[in-house]
């Protein structure tokens, strides 16, 4: 199981909506090097200012990459933490993660990016297995 899901947070879900507030605090405390990766880019994002905030350093293990992979591969999860942190996510490689701020003026560096060429440009052998 990807999230530390608490009885209350499943009977929400069980009798319908669930409060995004609580689901992204279940977020936060099932995948803390994610919750921490992202965080700390919106952070560096709102310091920094620029056009995004990146992430190159691999994570420590397996257990902390398995984390990035299961925020930013569900939808579900990647779109509450985009909303909570009011920046748009995008993801490369099995670490590369970059925050990018909602404004329009950031969507050319934003497609170039998430483009099939970026992400052939950001291949390499060390990480064909993570």
């Amino acid at each position: 199981m990807s999230l530390d899901v608490s009885p209350a947070l499943l009977e929400q879900a069980e009798r319908g909506e669930v409060d995004e507030a609580e689901f992204v605090d279940c977020v936060r405390t099932s995948l803390p090097y994610a919750w921490e990766m992202i965080s700390s880019l919106v952070a560096q994002l709102k310091v920094d200012g620029g056009q995004f905030a990146d992430n190159q350093t691999p994570p420590p293990d397996e257990r902390a990459r398995g984390q990035l992979l299961r925020a930013l591969a569900s939808d579900a999860i990647r779109g509450a933490l985009q909303r909570h942190f009011g920046v748009r996510l995008a993801f490369q490689n099995c670490h590369r993660v970059a925050v990018f701020p909602l404004e329009a003026s950031v969507d050319e560096t934003l497609a170039r990016f998430t483009s099939v060429r970026s992400q052939v440009l950001n291949q390499s052998p060390e990480f064909r297995d993570c």
